[in-house]
């Protein structure tokens, strides 16, 4: 596959100039998703194998510690952008005056973040009684400023849709950090191990960032039109904070109330239940969001594009996620092996969440490429509060109680996302249901084939098991998609981008 970005994209003032994306911008997009799906598979099967070997290498305990910590440093880690790298790729008109400012934004914003994190880590250690966390806190605070650095030079990539190289990046810096984490858990080094690779995740990250975008920045100018950009990004911002307490206020609880054991069996069920939502969530986000803001200018054609988009990721997380709940106590044994055995039925409930949560998650690209962040941080602002009440509500019965809570509230805040989402703009609600609706019939049937076949052959081989149940499922999948009309046109437009996309490669 040859990469995306030619000759004549990379000379002159390549790094600030979209016009030339807009020739062909259909093949850009498939092309970009076909790179961008490709490396998130190999990350997929990078990250399996890695965890895989880490969890027997490590415990429960050492996960929940660094579970802890990530808590509070993921919620800081959200000022070090300030959102400015989405500001970046969505703005139709750039210029080098205004990035260099930004860049100096986010290098000021990591500092700031990474000397908070630094100084607020005993008090985290004394939020979980638990003085280890002190020094987590310190050596993970040094990645605020080592990520930080290349957030304008990424976006600045991401805007020219150079997904070949962002893959690249990605890929690399991945194996370099679960390297350099199974090394040392292999060692003796427990908990530090993982935040070791985090450390050089990042560092390797941002260096070959670096090396590919060759934009050096100057200095940072007053009235450069930057207010506009930092504005869009403070409320995008604003929903990231809130978001952020609603989607880790059960790692903060559990772990205050529950202690580290009980949050590492909870995290590792969180993290099985979003890997395959984001081998395709993540990859097809960073192709949508460039492409829908070229395209809000023509709302059919805004229209049609995002519909597509959904479709394949519906089509692609589905069959994941329902293979993931019909099998979810292979799985575990099979990926973390024997000793975490009470993940399994935790990893199951979260499953009924994760065949909504990947189109949920797709709205976003709504507000953001539609400029509606003021929008988003509003949502936020009345949803977060009732998230944590519902974590609230299920956490007497720890882990399990949590996740059920959350489960059963997600579906039902699916359809009035929908209805906030669809209030303005090309988008309507009944988009998502006629859109979605047959890939979720076609779960629901092969959900029943697949327990079927468990019932009738209980002593199967796990492997072997968690293959039948996959073919089963795609099988459903397949015939309840071509009993639909919806369904059928589903199919079709996914042949037209198979085609289109080798048309362009």
């Amino acid at each position: 596959m040859a990469p995306p970005e030619s000759a004549a994209e990379t000379s002159g003032n390549q790094y600030f100039r979209t016009d030339h994306l807009t020739t062909n911008l259909g093949g850009r997009t498939a092309r970009g998703g076909a790179v961008a799906i490709t490396a998130q598979g190999l990350k997929f099967v990078i990250t399996l194998v890695a965890t895989s070997v880490m969890a027997r290498l490590l415990t429960p305990q050492d996960y929940g510690l660094i579970g802890m910590v990530a808590v509070v440093t993921g919620f800081v880690s959200t000022y070090k952008d300030l959102g400015l790298s989405a500001a970046t790729i969505q703005k139709a008109e750039i210029n080098k005056e205004q990035i260099s400012t930004l860049f100096w934004v986010n290098v000021l914003l990591s500092l700031g973040v990474m000397s908070f994190t630094i100084a607020i880590a005993p008090l985290i250690a004394w939020f979980y009684h638990e003085p280890r966390l002190v020094w987590i806190t310190v050596f993970t605070a040094f990645g605020f400023l080592i990520s930080g650095l290349a957030v304008q030079h990424e976006a600045l990539l991401r805007r020219q849709m150079r997904y070949f190289s962002l893959a690249t990046a990605g890929l690399l810096s991945l194996i370099v950090g679960y390297g350099v984490g199974i090394l040392l858990a292999s060692k003796g080094f427990s908990y530090f191990a993982l935040v070791a690779s985090q450390l050089a995740l990042g560092l390797t990250n941002t260096l070959i960032i670096f090396a590919t975008c060759r934009w050096l920045p100057g200095l940072p100018r007053r009235d450069t039109g930057v207010r506009s950009m930092i504005k869009f990004g403070g409320n995008l911002t604003g929903f990231a904070t809130i978001n952020y307490f609603s989607r880790n206020g059960d790692n903060l609880l559990i772990g205050r109330f529950w202690g580290a054991q009980e949050l590492g069996i909870y995290s590792r069920a969180y993290q099985l239940m979003t890997l395959p939502i984001d081998q395709i969530n993540e990859p097809i986000a960073s192709v949508a969001i460039p492409a829908l803001s070229r395209l809000k200018d023509a709302p059919e054609d805004y229209r049609r594009a995002y519909i597509r988009m959904i479709e394949k990721i519906a089509f692609l997380t589905m069959p994941a996620v329902a293979t993931m709940i019909a099998t979810a106590d292979w799985l575990v044994r099979i990926v973390l092996g024997p000793r975490w055995g009470a993940v399994a039925p935790i990893l199951q409930i979260f499953g009924f969440a994760a065949l909504l949560q990947p189109i949920a998650n797709a709205t976003g690209w709504l507000f953001i490429t539609q400029g509606r962040t003021k929008e988003m941080f509003k949502m936020a602002a009345w949803g977060g509060p009732i998230a944590v009440l519902v974590i609230i509500f299920g956490l007497p019965w720890g882990a399990l109680g949590v996740t059920i809570s959350y489960t059963v509230s997600h579906v039902i805040a699916t359809p009035v996302l929908y209805w906030y989402v669809c209030r303005r703009g090309p988008i309507k609600a009944r988009d998502f249901y006629t859109t979605v609706g047959p890939f979720l019939a076609a779960a629901i049937v092969g959900l029943i084939g697949s327990q079927i076949f468990r019932y009738l052959q209980p002593g199967v081989n796990h492997l072997l098991g968690i293959l039948i149940c996959l073919v089963i499922i795609l099988a459903a999948f397949l015939l309840v998609l071509f009993v639909l009309p919806s369904g059928r046109r589903a199919l079709i437009d996914l042949i037209r981008s198979l085609n289109l996309l080798r048309e362009n490669v």
